[in-house]
């Protein structure tokens, strides 16, 4: 019997470094197949010697992919070990591959932007931000060395699980440990993105809802204030202790003020849930974009909005 063929750490490696450029070769027709064909070549040449062989491995990962370019890296690893058995001769045909590459890549993709570029990032670069404020050099290599260091484990360790749980991962592709993953996969972008919403829809409402004259001393009265530098500390000191209804004399509620109030980002909130709805119920994203940018442009010609 012949010796089985394996992947090397090294060979895994080399893909894991290409991988790094999914999206070198971005297309939209296929999207990241050309991306993932490159990653996956060290592995192909190792367990199809034959020239023939390789051909048919590298045309069949040319099919449609697309993904998150980091949570990419446990579908490779799972890819590796399917392609392994295969070249060991178990009987995995190319639909099996490719509908296991489509059964992750679907619930792997919507938690990378929350959880990499909303979360991970931001976090990272406020705080090289932060350093580079004070006048420290050190601020911007930091972020840059973090990031970079964090993003190449992430795909290295990912890929690594993949590979090492193998087929085991492709059992029961409703209810195994793919399961598991990708529901609390989706369960953790659900999450993170409802907590974004506030932060990332922006919706304010112009009505007037009353104006009042305030008394004095309830407003900053700026003609009376010294001049210089004096008046700027005057007016600083009486704006910490009056707020932001002591800028003017007239005090103007708005409607989105006491939205506020009453609920802060509760406009926001219904919107994105009335998107979500529309998405439900078949509606295409182009034309909810289109009626949000309708709505957008006469609410601020009719001075609504």
């Amino acid at each position: 019997m012949a010796d089985k063929i394996q992947l090397t750490k090294h060979d895994r490696f080399s893909v894991a470094w290409r991988h790094q450029f999914l999206q070198g070769s971005w297309n939209y027709e296929r999207m990241q197949n050309g991306g993932w064909c490159y990653s996956i070549i060290p592995a192909i040449k190792r367990l199809y010697p034959n020239k023939e062989d390789q051909v048919a491995a590298l045309k069949r990962h040319l099919e449609f992919y697309n993904t998150h370019p980091y949570v990419s890296a446990p579908v490779m690893g799972v890819t590796l070990a399917l392609e392994e058995e295969r070249a060991n001769g178990a009987p995995i045909d190319d639909t099996a591959i490719n509908g296991v590459k489509v059964g992750m890549m679907g619930p792997l993709a919507g938690v990378g932007d929350p959880v990499f570029w909303f979360t991970a990032r931001p976090i990272l670069g406020a705080l090289g931000a932060s350093m580079a404020l004070s006048g420290s050099i050190v601020g911007p290599i930091l972020f840059f060395v973090l990031w970079n260091v964090i993003r190449f484990a992430f795909l290295w360790y990912t890929q690594e699980f993949g590979y090492k749980v193998g087929t085991e991962i492709t059992k029961d592709l409703s209810g195994g440990l793919l399961g598991k993953i990708t529901s609390g996969a989706s369960i953790l972008g659900m999450f993170i993105i409802g907590a974004l919403v506030q932060r990332w829809v922006s919706i304010s409402f112009t009505p007037v809802v009353s104006k009042v004259t305030q008394q004095t001393g309830a407003y900053i009265d700026w003609a009376k204030l010294p001049s210089g530098s004096a008046g700027i500390k005057e007016a600083l000191t009486q704006y910490a202790k009056l707020g932001a209804t002591g800028l003017d004399k007239v005090k103007v509620t708005t409607l989105q003020g006491n939205l506020d109030q009453l609920i802060p980002g509760l406009a926001a909130l219904l919107l994105t849930l009335l998107c979500c709805k529309l998405l439900k119920k078949k509606v295409s994203p182009i034309v909810i974009i289109l009626a949000l940018f309708a709505v957008g442009i006469i609410g601020r010609v009719l001075g609504f909005m």
